[in-house]
This record gives structure tokens, sequence and C-alpha cells, in this order.
């Protein structure tokens, strides 16, 4: 298995829609961030669906640490 890359050191917001499908990037090397485009392949790490819950801002992890995948709960601080 290959490790996690941090893509970044903050949440990323996204607007999203009720119902809807996203599936999080959890390698970390995906050119269209925080959504996967397959660039995981031969690492052992495969993307996190979510489903929305709600219409609104959604807080996507962008260090690949979170505990709350695919959400953001603030793991970039110890970073």
């Amino acid at each position: 298995m290959t490790e996690r890359v941090v893509y970044q050191k903050k949440s990323m917001p996204v607007e999203v829609e009720t119902g809807k499908t996203y599936y999080w990037c959890a390698c970390g090397r995906s050119a269209t961030q925080p959504f996967c485009d397959g660039a995981h392949k031969g690492t052992g790490i495969g993307p996190v669906a979510y489903t929305a819950e709600a219409t609104g801002k959604a807080f996507f992890c962008g260090c690949k640490a979170t505990k709350k995948e695919p959400l953001c709960d603030g793991a970039h601080k110890e970073l």
C-alpha cells in the first residue's frame, strides 16, 4: 500500500446537492481535488463515496488525515 499524499492543510468547501453522490479522493493524487479522477490506481487507496444529505456547503478534507472521511475534522492543524 502507498501512503496518502497531503494535498493541502485546510478544508475544501464545495456546494453539494441533496441526494447526489460524490467520490472524495482519499489518496491525495487526484488532479480534480477534492474528488477522485482515478489517480489512485495501484496505490491500494480508493475513493470514499459521500451522499449529500442536504443542499449546501460541505467541507471536504484536503489533508487526507481526517477521521471523519470524507469531511474535514481539523486534523490538518496537527500536521
